[in-house]
């Protein structure tokens, strides 16, 4: 903290006590103000899928708020201090508590109230933004009010916003890279709730002089002080019962990474696992969608040398592809390493994948798909890519003509790549998209689909430049696949039938438009 500021006259004078800890409040609020910001994105996000959506739609929310806040701060004009220890001790409380309401709110409402749920959540971040749209002029006020030989306006704003500013910097590096992997968002809510009741009680004591009712408001600060700090206790019972009555059967693994909340979950129907909501896979019936998903590529290749797999963090595909005594390597490239790291150490994992990802032959990398392929040159006889659905912009860009391009890159003259690509009954216009979209860059397509009790019928697209032909031979010990059931899998009835469809760009996304309207339908 600087410890000498320049009047507007130009004489230097050391800073008073009250004026750095206001300085530093402002730092406070900017930083807390944000994590409810985003705080709420990610929760919309997790809970309502479309990340773009929901961080645009939560952040104009919140600023449009703030904007409120600031026009009626001129009513406050009167008791400035007393009007700002009180917004403090209502930021901190609702704001803290919001992640966990939200979470608790999600697990009460049956999985078709998402209107309810948007009513709270937007409710929530609205009444936040106006608090917070409160907090920065009350200040600017009070300094302006107890240091007024000190700033000009052009000094006070500057000073004020450059405080305000370089929280909000500190928090949007610390959320997503330390809070979030480490405490989770319920716990970084109260954290932050807490440092909101810190500034209100060293605000208590600076001026404790100036308030009327010093001892209302240091027991409403010590009241809220306690609710935080139970609802800081009580973040992990109260998380893992929300997601236990969300999930319905034991959660036996929970994690938050920077990219996704993973859950995996054991029951009698064996091994689930979630990403941020979405099953992946079961383990009862996950044999049928790898083994759909790897072998018409594999089988009908003939003999492939190098595999790239992308997404598929959970090994699954990797190990199907193992069966193959030609593979030389495999490539696996998986944005999260918190998924790679789950898949290869934990025994109830490794089980399910045969230790694949710690076999010889693979070669494991972290990164973004999108981005790997564009810096680099090597070529491959197959390529998986086992992405998630298209359910925001952001997984939304790797099923595009500018991604396909890239993929196309890769792919041997005599390779074949094939693309998990939704269900064809459920959202039969997406599916037929992503086919238009591989056409849409030179590449032949065969679609096909296959049962999958824990999805329902499910779609592939093999992608290719020379014909893909039916194989005449599979690995031995496949559970779902024969050579006799195999045509069956390229046969669409008339509710599946190839519909017109505009390809997916990069700069348009309409199929997650058009994947969020039919998957929508679902749940109504």
């Amino acid at each position: 903290m600087v410890e000498e500021a320049v009047s507007s006259d130009g004489a230097r004078a050391r800073m008073a006590p009250a004026e750095v800890a206001l300085l530093a409040s402002v730092f406070v609020v900017a930083a807390c103000g944000l994590v409810y910001e985003l705080a709420a994105g990610a929760l919309a996000s997790y809970l309502l899928g479309d990340s773009i959506l929901q961080f645009s739609t939560v952040i104009g929310t919140y600023l449009f708020a703030m904007g409120v806040g600031s026009w009626l701060s001129r009513y406050l004009e009167r008791q400035l201090v007393a009007h700002f220890l009180r917004i403090e001790l209502l930021v901190g409380l609702i704001g803290g508590l919001m992640p966990a309401a939200l979470f608790v709110a999600n697990s009460l409402l049956p999985a078709w109230a998402t209107s309810p749920f948007r009513a709270l959540l937007y409710g929530m971040v609205m009444l936040i933004g106006v608090l917070v749209g409160l907090e920065i002029p009350l200040v600017m006020r009070i300094l302006k009010r107890h240091f007024a030989r000190r700033y000009a306006l052009k000094d006070l704003v500057s000073e004020v916003l450059t405080f305000d500013y370089l929280g909000a910097l500190a928090v949007s590096l610390a959320f997503p890279l330390l809070l979030v992997p480490h405490l989770g968002v319920v716990r970084t809510g109260v954290l932050f709730g807490l440092l909101n009741v810190l500034v209100a009680a060293w605000t208590l004591w600076l001026f404790k002089a100036e308030l009327r009712s010093w001892r209302s408001h240091a027991a409403a600060c010590l009241a809220v002080t306690l609710v935080l700090a139970a609802a800081m206790v009580g973040a992990p019972p109260l998380t893992t019962w929300a997601e236990d009555r969300f999930y319905g059967e034991g959660v036996v693994l929970r994690q938050d990474t920077p990219y996704q909340r993973i859950v995996i979950t054991q029951g009698h129907g064996g091994t689930r696992l979630f990403l941020n909501g979405n099953l992946q896979f079961a383990s009862r019936d996950e044999y049928r969608y790898h083994e759909a998903l790897v072998h018409p590529a594999m089988s009908a290749q003939g003999a492939p040398r190098r595999v790239l797999v992308l997404g598929g963090g959970d090994g699954m595909a990797v190990r199907e592809i193992l069966k193959y005594p030609s593979v030389q390597q495999v490539t696996l490239v998986e944005l999260d390493p918190a998924m790679t790291t789950l898949f290869r150490q934990d025994p109830r994992l490794t089980a399910l994948n045969r230790n694949a990802l710690n076999a010889p032959r693979v070669k494991v990398v972290n990164a973004d798909a999108f981005t790997w392929l564009g810096t680099h040159d090597e070529v491959y006889d197959v390529i998986v890519v086992d992405f998630p659905d298209p359910t925001n912009h952001a997984i939304g860009k790797l099923y595009t003509t500018t991604f396909y391009a890239l993929l196309d890159q890769h792919l041997s003259a005599s390779g074949y790549a094939v693309i998990q690509t939704t269900s064809p009954l459920i959202a039969r216009q997406s599916f037929w998209t992503v086919a238009s979209t591989l056409e849409a860059v030179g590449l032949q397509t065969t679609p096909y689909h296959a049962h999958v009790p824990s999805f329902g019928e499910w779609g592939f697209i093999l992608a290719h430049h020379r014909p893909w032909r039916m194989p005449t031979s599979l690995p031995q010990g496949m559970r779902f696949l024969s050579l006799a059931g195999l045509p069956a899998l390229f046969d669409f009835p008339p509710d599946m039938a190839r519909v017109p469809a505009e390809p997916n760009r990069l700069s348009n996304q309409v199929l997650v438009q058009t994947f969020e309207a039919e998957w929508g339908r679902v749940h109504q």
